[in-house]
């Protein structure tokens, strides 16, 4: 295999392993900060039924998604593209 296909499978392995689920994040992060401004909505966050609580966790669950779907992006930026040509200078010659 060549350094192409090496990469295009690292890029889908890292969408399927971190793209993925950070997308669920982020739209459980969204849901979960929207519940949060909800008057008597029923809420259980590890305990606690404060909306600051949830909100929280959705912010924090968002953040956690951006950083898990930048990681495909990184992957594929790093493995697909074209490196740079080396420069050869030759000595001068006498």
């Amino acid at each position: 295999m060549n350094n192409k296909n090496t990469g295009l499978i690292a890029t889908i392995a890292a969408v399927v392993l971190c793209g993925c689920p950070g997308l669920f994040a982020v739209f459980y992060g969204g849901l979960t900060s929207i519940i949060s401004f909800i008057p008597g909505a029923d809420l259980n966050f590890g305990g606690s039924s404060d909306p600051s609580v949830a909100l929280g966790t959705g912010l924090g669950s968002c953040c956690a998604g951006i950083l898990f779907i930048a990681i495909p992006v990184a992957v594929w930026y790093f493995t697909m593209r074209k490196k740079p040509e080396a420069i050869e200078t030759t000595p001068p010659t006498e």
